[in-house]
């Protein structure tokens, strides 16, 4: 069992950045990056043109690597391995690894991220950055007067639709039922803007294309016939699944599954763990806001760390007072 200062589940801008902050101060943090999944959701992510700092653009595992490269320069040790159990109750928190290795400390960042929800399609990763995409804010620049589809009918279907408008010739939005789940000034914003149409009882059940994405097979819900529509970039806005599982029960979880925080701050609700990014924001879900949190929870479990240090000489000062006494 390896004894450390502070341990950081997860990678990605969230975890690496924490990694950053507490290796500079001297922490020498262990990060318990993820075996496949390391560097998070910017692994899968071609350029990224809206981080700080590279006004080029930059590509996803690039990005990463240079996080991981600088956590990693200035102490912080990476760990290639995912996490299998936590026990984050008590002053020294456990976090063993599927690799079988245990280690412990006072203090715990949770940066485990979220993850879209797939359409399941085996096509769909085949054409990750090559016309599919789950974030407009993200990809959106790059189909500039192209015909777009975006799959679901929530409020961040809504939300990427309009966003898309921007660049996009033309946005359909394939929904699987006859109305929208999104709530009515979303939904109205979407029915008065010109360059959306809607295709109602359907779903996407087969991406195309020859090296990028040509189009989709939509199949309708009730009549189960099919028609193929044409399109070079496709949205799925479906919704996300925080990466949680492994700590519920123990962190206070909202009724979606995202950890909760007590704002502005990265506290949970138990003394010396902390959580950062994509497991805490419903609302952004930005490699730089997440970047952002993985700052504040390193400060965060800094200065706890020194609060302990101190009630730690003060409790040994009056026990050899008393002893002297």
């Amino acid at each position: 069992m390896s004894q450390e200062k502070i341990i950081i589940v997860g990678s990605g801008p969230a975890g690496y950045t924490a990694a950053i902050y507490a290796a500079r101060a001297g922490l020498a943090p262990r990060v318990i990056a993820g075996s496949v999944t390391a560097g998070g959701a910017l692994m899968n992510t071609t350029e990224v043109e809206n981080f700080p700092g590279f006004p080029e653009g930059i590509q996803g595992p690039d990005l990463m690597e240079n996080l991981r490269q600088q956590a990693e320069k200035f102490g912080a040790a990476v760990e290639y391995d995912d996490a299998s159990s936590v026990q984050l109750k008590g002053h020294l928190k456990t976090v063993t690894t599927m690799g079988g290795k245990t280690y412990q400390a006072p203090a715990v960042i949770l940066a485990t991220g979220s993850a879209y929800k797939e359409l399941g399609l085996p096509e769909e990763r085949k054409f990750s950055g090559h016309g599919v995409s789950w974030c407009a804010t993200c990809d959106g620049f790059f189909f500039r007067d192209q015909d777009i589809v975006v799959v679901g009918g929530g409020d961040s279907a809504m939300e990427e639709a309009l966003f898309l408008t921007r660049f996009g010739k033309s946005v359909t939005v394939v929904v699987r039922r006859d109305t929208l789940r999104a709530s009515k000034i979303m939904a109205q914003r979407a029915r008065d803007n010109e360059k959306i149409r809607f295709e109602w009882n359907s779903a996407v059940t087969a991406i195309h294309g020859d090296g990028k994405v040509s189009g989709v097979t939509l199949t309708d819900t009730v009549a189960g016939t099919t028609r193929e529509l044409a399109a070079t970039g496709i949205f799925v806005a479906i919704g996300h699944l925080p990466r949680t599982e492994l700590v519920a029960g123990q962190v206070e979880l909202d009724g979606e599954g995202y950890i909760k925080v007590a704002a502005p701050t990265t506290l949970t609700n138990i003394d010396g763990v902390f959580a950062c990014g994509d497991a805490v924001d419903h609302r952004y879900r930005q490699a730089i806001t997440a970047a952002g949190t993985g700052c504040a929870a390193a400060l965060d479990a800094e200065r706890y760390l020194a609060a302990l240090e101190d009630s730690d000489s003060i409790a040994t000062a009056l026990v050899q007072e008393d002893t002297h006494g």
